[in-house]
């Protein structure tokens, strides 16, 4: 219990593209004790939370409510009333069909402080992104939000068909999937063309968003073909027609291609929003967890010896990562390196050793011994003294090379790479649904953990119809001595030239 009063942030989440919360709702996010949170909400906002934040879901999902709206209301009462700063996430706008004015009332009468912060709503946000703007001056100048979720057939029903029927304005129904048919019946039988226009766009903002476009006549057919269900808008007007000419995000290379992703989740993020960008689904499932090694004995050794070096070499990025994390915790910084030469394999190395302020002497662009040779062909390493900070089991061609040139070579293990099993279950779902397009392949032991999870009896069915993308030549290689045939390999071997190898094969004409 604490003295400090508690306060609840009533949170309008977005429709479901993380890239359009409010930088105030994501503030509060951060500030929170507690988070509330809807079915809606993108999981991707949780990230925000602070590590020991509590996190309850209230979702309501197909009318299986995990806790009543009343419950809901006393839950922030009384998490607010232990002093808790409560961030309520609700998906869209809390205002706008989302019960928002309730959980207010509610905090009111319990003498709650509360805070409503807007957010987009799924009424404007849905359509936009499939190309679909709700007032055009060609068009209309009017929209009508509309609840779907009522049943147009009850008896007391406020709903106003003849109103809707001969309005010009554009007609938005929210939660109304299940109810398409009535709705379309009312709109007819009050007057409205059965040719006008109709789309519903389902998991707007997000690259699971479908759309299925007709007429009032031929749309509840369409859907059914199409077998889509809620969470979708429905939009009723002549500004549906403006899709074929304006719709920008389905039109995006890997629109709906559903990519996993198997780096470790620390590093994941760079991958993952390069392609979310260019319109895939990521499903983050790390294969690996980087990790300290158990004992750091021999990392400490080498950098209180570290005069004795002429060359620092790094492989990784993980291998900059944990040498510097050692030497600060040794009370150490930058300027005992001062008198060492660098080498980094690969750019995204170098630029990682940059963010500490040093430039790399030496960039061999790969692992492989003639590149290794060709980077240190103009320098003297003989007899020179070389420390290799990486990986607890790495490969050997690094040292072996150095070594023929003259070089005395130290190994020391900066960190380790162990098996993440923790969406074993979670994948084989995935693949046994036909729920994935492509694997991303970032290091061998991605690659190696990757079929460590899958039955080895079950991997070749169910990795059939699956694109296998790699990073470059040597985990292509670890991949086809695990059986697996690599589709897409990078080029140039970084995950910038993996995301354009993955474009440039799911462009190519005919490509599913």
């Amino acid at each position: 219990m604490t003295n400090k009063p508690g306060k609840v942030y009533l949170i309008g989440a977005g429709p479901g593209d993380p890239g359009l919360i409010t930088l105030k709702a994501k503030t509060c996010i951060e500030q929170a004790d507690v988070v509330v949170y809807d079915y809606l909400a993108a999981p991707t906002l949780l990230e925000f939370a602070k590590k020991d934040v509590q996190l309850v879901y209230v979702g309501k999902k197909g009318g299986d409510h995990t806790l009543t709206q009343d419950k809901i209301n006393q839950l922030l009462v009384d998490k607010a009333a232990q002093g808790l700063q409560v961030a309520r996430l609700k998906g869209g706008d809390p205002f706008v069909f989302g019960r928002g004015a309730e959980e207010a009332q509610q905090l009111l009468s319990a003498g709650v402080a509360y805070e409503v912060i807007p957010g987009v709503t799924s009424a404007i946000s849905a359509p936009a992104y499939a190309g679909i703007p709700v007032t055009h001056r060609d068009h209309t100048a009017f929209v009508s939000f509309i609840t779907g979720h009522e049943d147009p057939t009850k008896k007391d029903s406020r709903m106003q068909w003849d109103i809707f029927a001969k309005s010009d304005a554009t007609l938005v129904f929210l939660m109304g999937v299940k109810n398409l048919e009535n709705i379309v019946t009312n709109l007819v039988s009050h007057g409205k063309p059965a040719d006008t226009p109709v789309a519903l766009v389902r998991w707007g903002t997000t690259p699971l968003q479908q759309t299925v476009t007709g007429t009032l006549d031929t749309i509840v057919e369409k859907v059914r073909q199409a077998k889509l269900k809620s969470p979708a808008v429905i939009v009723v007007g002549s500004v549906v027609s403006l899709r074929k000419e304006l719709a920008w995000f389905d039109k995006k290379p890997l629109f709906g291609k559903k990519i996993v992703i198997t780096r470790a989740r620390a590093q994941a993020s760079g991958l993952t929003a390069q392609l979310t960008h260019l319109g895939a689904h990521c499903i983050e499932i790390p294969t690996i967890r980087i990790q300290p090694p158990q004992d750091i004995t021999q990392m400490k050794d080498a950098i209180t010896r570290i005069r004795d070096y002429d060359w620092l070499v790094f492989t990784s990025v993980n291998g900059v990562k944990f040498f510097f994390d050692t030497l600060f915790d040794m009370g150490m910084d930058v300027r005992i390196l001062g008198h060492l030469k660098f080498a980094c394999i690969g750019p995204v190395t170098k630029q990682r050793l940059g963010d500490f302020g040093i430039i790399s002497d030496i960039l061999p662009e790969t692992f492989r011994a003639e590149s290794v040779v060709n980077a240190f062909s103009h320098t003297d390493i003989q007899g020179k003294k070389v420390l290799l900070p990486r990986a607890k089991k790495a490969r050997t061609i690094l040292p072996e090379e150095l070594t023929k040139m003259g070089a005395k070579v130290d190994e020391v293990t900066a960190y380790e790479t162990v098996l993440d099993s923790d969406n074993k279950n979670t994948l084989t779902s995935l693949l046994e649904e036909k729920q994935i397009d492509a694997v991303t392949f970032t290091s061998s032991s991605t690659v190696s953990n990757f079929i460590s999870l899958l039955d080895p009896d079950q991997a070749p069915q169910l990795l059939k119809d699956v694109t296998i993308a790699s990073i470059g030549p040597i985990t292509s290689d670890t991949a086809r001595s695990l059986g697996l045939k690599p589709s897409i390999e990078a080029d140039p071997y970084t995950i910038a030239g993996l995301v354009d190898s993955l474009v440039a094969y799911f462009s190519a004409a005919g490509r599913p």
